[in-house]
Order: C-alpha cells, then structure tokens, then sequence
C-alpha cells in the first residue's frame, strides 16, 4: 500500500512537471509572438519547398508514368541507381562536383576572410561603406546576367579577350570548345558574385570583438599585423569552422544556376563542368528520366548528410564548442 502510494506520488509530480512546462511554454510564446510570427514565413519556406519534396524520393526506386503518378508507379527497387552508374557520367559529374566545390571553398574562404580583415582596418569611413556595395553589389546579379557578360567576353568571334588577342597579333581562343580554362573562368565567376557576402557575415564577426583586446596589444607593442594574427584570426575561428562547415554539407551539390547558366548544354565542355546538378537536370529534360533523375539527386542528398556528419564529429572531437552540434 505504501508502494502504491508513493507510486502516485511521483505520477502526481511528473502531472505537475508537465503542467508547469506547458505553462512555461505558452508563457514563452505569448512573450515572443511578434518574434515567432516572424519567423513563420521562414518555417512555411522550409516546410513547403524542403519537407514535403520529401515525399518524391520514393521515385527514385520506382519506374515512373504520369498515369500511376507518384505512388501508382511499379517499383524497381534499385535499378534506376544501376542505370545512374552505369550511364558512365556518375564518377566524372561526382569528381568535378566535389572538385569544384573545394576549390569554391578555399578560395572564396580566403578572400572573404581576407577582404573583411582589410576593410576593417581601413580608417576613413566614406571609403569604407564605398567598398563593401562595391564588393556587395555582385551578389544580387541574377547568373542569366552573369552569363551574358561572360558571353560577351569569352565568345570566340567578337568576345573582348578574342578581339584584344587579334589586335595583338595572337590567334583567337574558343573558350566553349575547350576545357583547360574553365576550372579557373568558374573559380573566378564564383568568387566574384561570393565574395561580397562573405565578407560581409566575417566583417560582423570582427565588429564583435571587443576593442579592449586590441588596446591591450597595442599597448603590448604589436603592429598592425601581429594584431591580426594574433587577435583578429583567432577570433574568427568560430565563425570560420561554421561556415566552413554548412559549406561542407554541400559539397555534393553544385550551384546549378552558375554552371548551367555560363556553361549552358555545351557537350564538349561536358567532362570538365558537369557537376551532379547538370547531369540530373539534362537526364529529366532531355531523356525523361524522372526515376533516374530522382535516384542522383537522393544519391547527392546521401552523400552530403555523411559528409557534414563526418566533418562535424572531426571538428567535435577537436574542439565541441566549434561543432554545429
């Protein structure tokens, strides 16, 4: 009897718990409604164009026909990733994926870090707010924009390379017939529309530093760049191996717009720029490939889970506080 009587005791105490977390909770949220209802068009964004797509993967193992439709359609098991291996373009469009990827990272990295750091020494404030639109106004230029610039400069027969070449005597380049270039016209492209926004969340980072670690070195006698190495990078590591690491969970998903848009379907610069976007684009347009199509895109949508896990358990095991989660 004493069991059973302190057995309701301890139900009666997880009601009350519950009751008063609930309490707690719709206290929270009536405090901060006009917050929440901000971020309420964010949460639809995610929930209409991110969770409920999720329910399309199931093409990826179905032989799909408009007449069955989504769920109607045979299933097949794994052939449709037979059919994405076997095609012979899978390694060649998840090499150059990666690849590019790496190269984005490092060098847009780099020079965001380096063009914040810059800025923030810069004393003369005109100049200052100058040179971040500057640097900024790329990022809002649509890619269909960008790809008629570089159109216009790479273009064997009146592009602006081209015609500087023949007025200096030199034979002209086709760019879009040859791959050697492209590697670095993508890098450049990349870094040129990027750059400006990433300078943008590190400069935030360095305003957050507090000045008085500053003072203290200058009065400890550093230079300008022993503050920078010794104050301004360290402080940046956290935001540093952030946003290193959400760039990483893409690393299998190639910006579509800017390679479609500056490559187009120009199949002999295929081999060189083809990344797993492309590939699964062109497969769904052109052969109708809806099952193969879906296969590659859940293939891509693996593959960056493990990465971002994997690059995330490293960096926990180094240092928890710079871990995503």
């Amino acid at each position: 009897m004493e069991r059973g009587i302190n057995q309701n005791l301890v139900n009666d105490d997880y009601i009350i718990k519950d009751i008063s977390k609930s309490a707690s909770i719709l206290k929270e949220i009536k405090k901060n409604k006009v917050l929440l209802l901000m971020l309420l068009p964010a949460i639809l964004y995610f929930f209409i164009f991110s969770y409920i797509p999720m329910g399309g993967t199931v093409l990826a193992f179905k032989n799909y026909n408009f007449r069955d439709g989504i769920f109607g359609s045979p299933f097949v098991g794994f052939d449709n990733f037979k059919y994405f291996f076997l095609s012979g373009q899978a390694f060649t469009v998840t090499r150059n994926t990666i690849l590019y990827n790496v190269g984005f990272i490092v060098v847009n990295t780099t020079l965001q870090m380096g063009m914040a750091i810059l800025i923030s020494e810069i004393s003369k404030k005109y100049f200052k707010k100058i040179a971040q639109t500057a640097m900024f106004l790329p990022y809002f230029i649509s890619w269909v924009v960008v790809g008629v610039i570089a159109y216009n400069i790479l273009n064997v027969e009146n592009g602006t390379i081209n015609a500087v070449l023949s007025k200096l005597g030199f034979e002209k380049v086709n760019f879009y017939a040859n791959t050697y270039a492209w590697p670095i016209i993508l890098i450049f492209a990349s870094a040129w529309k990027n750059v400006g926004y990433g300078t943008v969340l590190y400069l935030a980072a360095i305003m957050g530093i507090d000045s008085e670690i500053y003072e203290a070195a200058k009065i400890d006698g550093a230079n300008i760049f022993q503050r920078i190495f010794k104050v301004t990078i360290p402080c940046l590591v956290p935001t540093l191996t952030i946003l290193t690491l959400l760039a990483i969970g893409t690393i299998f998903r190639g910006d579509f717009q800017m390679f479609y848009q500056l490559v187009g379907n120009n199949g002999p610069l295929f081999n060189a720029t083809d990344v797993i976007d492309t590939f699964t684009f062109r497969s769904l347009v052109q052969s109708g490939e809806v099952g193969m199509s879906a296969a590659a895109g859940l293939y891509q949508s693996v593959f960056c889970f493990i990465t971002i896990i994997i690059t995330n358990y490293i960096v926990k095991r180094y240092d928890k506080d710079n871990s995503l989660f």
